[in-house]
């Protein structure tokens, strides 16, 4: 008996299961595009949500019959696409990495690593400080702690650097025969958005024990509640931690250390944690809610 013409019976299968695992796959890629993409950068996050937010009101203006809108929303993401991939070449290079090797599952597991980074960043950030402390090379660290910093807010929008933070690193930008080394480097979650950033010098009267640096760092926190400025005297080696246009010094390296996970660790984490919670529950409500719709309509017909 020849097989070539025989089609299978699928009448079994309820209507609205693919629709139903069509949904829940784009979920789960979405989700695993949000954890690799936007890891410790909320603007990226933003980007990648706007991204899909696109694509579903693409399939939406097709869905109520506006083909020229769903024409204009089709190009736009696949513009979006493309300077995506270009913007996180790195990450998406990882991702294709992942599931070539077979390592699906991993993917989501980057939440993991992510709770677990702001602390290891901390520490990278001390370790540094200390170091160039004892050196007495003089440092300006800018860290934001919720909202992200706009270009407006500087002087000087410095060099784009978007790499890892580490010590080794924050250690080299500092070194007086780099180019950099003049100004404050920004950090972002667990990454050095720029260095050389001339930032807005506080107008208050200060000590003459203050240079550059120091008034540099209550002039930004003075400015933007949403950050704090670490200071390492090129003179004296001291330690200081800026906040809303206070100085905090002298400290010591576990001063430091203290003092970052309790204001700037913690909100990271929070964010990274929680973010991560609510895409779960979000997805889950919504799988039940479609599943539920699904089996109330399959009895209905």
């Amino acid at each position: 008996m020849s097989l070539s013409g025989f089609v299978p019976d699928l009448s079994w299968i309820p209507f609205w299961l693919p629709y139903s695992v069509d949904i829940g796959l784009v979920l789960a890629l979405s989700y695993a595009l949000l954890l690799i993409i936007g890891e410790g950068e909320r603007r990226s996050l933003w980007m990648v949500r706007g991204f899909i937010i696109l694509m579903l009101a693409t399939v939406a203006s097709k869905k109520i019959g506006l083909p020229l809108l769903g024409f204009l929303l089709e190009k736009l993401v696949l513009g979006a696409a493309v300077a995506m991939a270009v913007i996180f070449q790195s990450q998406f290079r990882r991702f294709l990495e992942q599931i070539g090797k077979g390592e699906i599952f991993q993917l989501f597991q980057v939440s993991q690593r992510t709770s677990s980074q702001p602390d290891s960043t901390t520490d990278r950030i001390v370790e540094a400080v200390k170091e160039l402390s004892q050196n007495r090379t003089g440092a300006l660290m800018l860290l934001e702690t919720t909202d992200t910093l706009e270009e407006e807010e500087f002087v000087s929008p410095g060099v784009p650097l978007n790499a890892e933070v580490s010590k080794e690193l924050l250690q080299t930008i500092f070194q007086t025969s780099t180019m950099l080394h003049d100004g404050a480097v920004v950090i972002r979650g667990s990454r050095i958005i720029a260095a050389a950033v001339i930032l807005p010098l506080s107008e208050r009267t200060a000590s003459r024990q203050l240079g550059t640096r120091h008034r540099a760092a209550m002039g930004i926190t003075e400015r933007v509640d949403q950050c704090l400025c670490i200071v390492v005297s090129e003179e004296t080696g001291s330690i200081s931690l800026a906040e809303q246009g206070s100085l905090n010094r002298p400290l010591t390296s576990s001063k430091l250390k203290e003092l970052l996970q309790d204001k700037f660790a913690s909100k990271v984490e929070g964010d990274a944690v929680g973010l991560s919670r609510k895409l779960r529950s979000q997805g889950r409500i919504f799988l039940e809610r479609i599943l539920r719709l699904s089996s109330s309509m399959t009895e209905k017909k």
